[in-house]
C-alpha cells in the first residue's frame, strides 16, 4: 500500500531537499534573501515548501535501503518435536544414565496459584516482527536511529530482520503453545497499520494481526494487546515532535478506535502505551535527523509525559464506550525503592524517586488526576496545568494495574543534601535529587542486592526477594483493590550474546533461578493477600533490545539471528518458568 502523504520541509531541510537550490546575492546580509519581486525577506530560514511523498519514498529519502529476510511469505507451523519439550536436569532426568540425584524442593502446600492466573509471556512489534519495509509499513524513529544515527545502536544493528515473526509467527504460537503457555503479550506496529501514524489505514497490517489474533485462539492462548511500544510513526516526529506534542493525542485516539474496531470482539485485555517513563526519557532526540522543536531538553520527557496521559485517558474512555467488557490500562515500569539508612533524608529521597518515576504516571491515573506534587513543584513553571475536565478523564482510566517489574535498588540523599540540590538545576541528580545503588550500605557489608545481569544491562540486577514487599507497595499505594498484573519481568544472562556454543547458550542458570525466585516471590504476595492475577515473562525469544540491539539476550527461547528461519531452541530458563505453575496452578 502506496498512499502520498504532503510533507511542509522548512529552513536547512528544505535547502537540501530542492534542486536547483536558491541562489543568493553575495551582497546581501546571510540573515535576508530577495523574493520574486526582488523585495528583501528576512530569515529565509522560515521557509516551507510541500513535498508529496507516497511510503516508498518516504523510506528512500528518509530511512535509506534495509535488509530484507530470506523468508518474506507467512510459514504455517510444524509440530514441535516431542524431543524439544524435554525440560533440563533437574527438572527431568533421562531414564539412562541412572544414578544423579538432587536435593528437589518440596512444594510448599500454603502456596498457589489460582487456576484462572494469567501466566504468559511478552513481545513488542519493532522488537520482533522485521519486514520493516514490507506490505506498507511506514517508517518509525527507530528506525531513522537504527540506519541514519551512528553508533546510537550497538554495533549499528537494525531491526529490518531481527526475528522475521512478521512471516513466522504461526511457528512462534505453535512453540509457546506447545509448553502450555496461556496468554502472550504483543503490540501493534503503529505504522504498519496507519503508514503515516494519521490518514489511510493499512488494509493488509489489520488482516496481519487479524490472523496473530485468531491464531492465539487457536492454541488457546490468550492475546494481550498494546496499542503503542515506543515505534513512534515517523511522519508524526517530524511533523509535529511525535509526543512533544498535544497534536499527537487526537492522531492516537483515531489510531486506537482503528484498533478497538479491527480487533475488539476477540481481545479483552488492552494496554494503550508500554513503559512511558522510558520513552519519553528518550527525549530530545538525536539532533539533525529529524524536524527540529525548540522546548527546552530537560523539559521534553515533561511535554511527552502530558500528551501521555491525555492520549491514554481518551483512548481508555473510547475503547470502554466501544468494548465494555474490556479491560484496559497502560503499563507502568521501575523497580522498588529501598531506602539504604533509616535517615529521614533517606526517606524523602525514595519518596522523591516514586514520585518522578511511578507516581509520575500512576497518581494522574490511580489516585487524584494530576501529577504528585514535587513533580507538579517543578513542570509549574513551563507545562501548562491540567484542566479539571482533564484530570477527571484522566483519574480512574485503568481496570488494572499493569507493571514492567524486573529489578529493585537502594536510594539515598544526594551529597549536601536534598535542598541543596534543589536549589542548584546543574546538579546531575536535578530534579529528582536521589541518588541510586545497587549496593547495601558499608556498614551493612556493602553486598549488591543481587547478582548483576549483563553488562549491558546495568540496571538490572536479580533483586526477587523484594519481590513481595513491591508488589503490597503497589496495591497499598495505587492500585486501590484493582487487580495487579506483572506485565513484564525478565533477566539478560550474562555474556550470552558472545556465547557460540549452543548448548553453552541454552542452560541459562542466573535466568532459571531469576525465574524460580520471583515466582515463588509472587506466590508469597499473593498468600499475603495482594490481587495478582497474572505475570507475562519477557521475553518469549531473544530479540531487538533497542539501542542495545542484540548485544544482550533476554529471551527464553535462542534465535540465530544470521537466518531467523532456522529452528528456534528453548532455553533451559523457559521450562523452570513453566515449572512454577505445573508445580503450583490449581487444576
Amino acid at each position: 500500500m502506496s498512499r502520498p502523504y504532503l510533507f511542509l520541509l522548512a529552513g536547512a531541510a528544505a535547502a537540501q531537499a530542492l534542486e536547483p537550490r536558491q541562489t543568493f546575492n553575495q551582497s546581501i546580509p546571510p540573515t535576508t534573501t530577495l523574493n520574486d519581486s526582488g523585495s528583501v525577506i528576512e530569515n529565509p530560514t522560515a521557509f516551507a515548501t510541500p513535498f508529496v511523498l507516497n511510503v516508498e519514498d518516504m523510506w528512500d529519502l528518509l530511512v535509506g535501503s534495509v535488509t530484507s529476510a530470506a523468508t518474506t511469505t507467512t510459514v504455517s507451523a510444524t509440530p514441535v518435536p516431542a524431543s524439544s519439550l524435554i525440560p533440563p536436569p533437574p527438572l527431568y532426568y533421562s531414564p539412562f544414565p541412572t544414578g544423579q540425584q538432587y536435593p528437589m524442593e518440596l512444594k510448599n502446600e500454603s502456596w498457589s496459584f489460582s487456576r484462572s492466573f494469567l501466566w504468559g509471556v511478552a513481545s513488542a512489534a519493532f522488537q520482533i516482527e522485521g519486514a520493516v519495509r514490507d506490505d506498507g509499513r511506514g517508517p518509525s524513529v527507530w528506525d531513522v536511529l537504527g540506519h541514519r544515527v551512528t553508533n546510537y545502536e550497538v554495533n549499528n544493528y537494525t531491526a529490518d530482520v531481527v526475528d522475521n515473526n512478521y512471516y513466522l509467527y504461526k511457528e512462534d504460537l505453535a512453540r509457546i503453545a506447545a509448553l502450555g503457555v496461556k496468554a502472550y503479550s504483543f503490540s501493534l506496529s503503529w505504522s504498519r497499520i496507519m503508514p503515516f501514524g494519521r490518514g489511510p489505514v493499512n488494509q493488509v497490517a489489520i488482516d496481519h494481526y487479524n490472523d496473530v489474533i485468531n491464531t492465539c485462539l487457536e492454541y488457546d492462548i490468550i492475546p494481550l494487546v498494546t496499542l503503542y511500544h515506543w515505534d513512534t510513526p515517523l511522519v508524526l516526529q517530524d511533523t509535529y515532535g511525535g509526543w512533544l506534542s498535544e497534536d499527537i493525542v487526537n492522531d492516537f485516539v483515531a489510531y486506537a478506535s482503528v484498533a478497538f474496531a479491527a480487533f475488539g470482539d476477540r481481545v479483552t485485555y488492552w494496554f494503550t502505551v508500554n513503559e512511558p517513563i522510558v520513552f519519553c526519557q528518550q527525549y530530545p532526540l538525536p539532533a539533525h535527523y529529524f524536524k527540529n522543536f525548540t522546548i527546552p531538553a530537560e523539559h521534553q520527557q515533561f511535554y511527552c509525559g502530558q500528551s501521555v496521559l491525555l492520549a491514554h485517558s481518551q483512548a481508555y474512555h473510547l475503547g470502554k464506550s466501544m468494548m465494555p467488557n474490556s479491560i484496559i490500562a497502560y503499563k507502568n515500569n521501575g523497580g522498588y525503592k529501598i531506602p539504604l539508612t533509616n535517615s529521614t533524608e533517606d526517606a524523602q529521597a525514595v519518596q522523591r524517586a516514586w514520585d518522578f518515576n511511578e507516581g509520575w504516571f500512576s497518581d494522574p491515573v490511580y489516585l487524584t488526576g494530576d501529577y504528585p506534587a514535587s513533580v507538579k513543584n517543578y513542570t509549574a513553571s513551563f507545562l501548562r496545568p491540567l484542566t479539571q475536565q482533564e484530570m477527571q478523564s484522566i483519574n480512574g482510566s485503568a481496570d488494572i494495574y499493569a507493571h514492567d517489574a524486573y529489578t529493585s535498588q537502594f536510594y539515598f540523599a544526594p551529597d549536601g543534601g536534598i535542598d541543596a540540590c534543589l536549589a542548584n538545576s546543574s546538579n546531575p541528580l536535578y530534579p529528582t535529587c536521589a541518588n541510586t545503588s545497587y549496593t547495601y550500605s558499608a556498614a551493612d557489608g556493602g553486598w549488591l542486592i543481587g547478582p548483576a545481569a549483563d553488562p549491558g544491562a546495568s540496571w538490572l540486577h536479580k533483586a526477587t526477594d523484594w519481590v513481595p514487599q513491591f508488589l503490597n507497595y503497589i496495591a497499598d499505594t495505587w492500585a486501590g483493590g484493582r487487580p495487579i498484573v506483572v506485565s513484564e519481568f525478565g533477566f539478560a544472562e550474562p555474556f550470552e550474546a558472545d556465547k557460540t556454543l549452543l548448548q553453552d547458550i541454552l542452560y541459562d542458570p542466573l535466568r532459571m533461578s531469576y525465574y524460580h525466585d520471583y515466582t515463588r516471590a509472587m506466590l508469597i504476595a499473593l498468600s499475603e493477600g495482594v490481587n495478582l492475577i497474572g505475570c507475562l515473562a519477557w521475553s518469549f525469544v531473544d530479540n531487538f533490545e533497542w539501542a542495545s540491539g542484540f548485544s544482550i539476550r533476554f529471551g527464553m527461547q535462542y534465535v540465530n539471528f544470521s537466518d531467523p528461519a532456522l529452528p528456534r531452541y528453548y532455553k533451559a530458563s523457559f521450562f523452570e518458568y513453566k515449572s512454577a505453575f505445573d508445580i503450583y496452578q490449581e487444576q
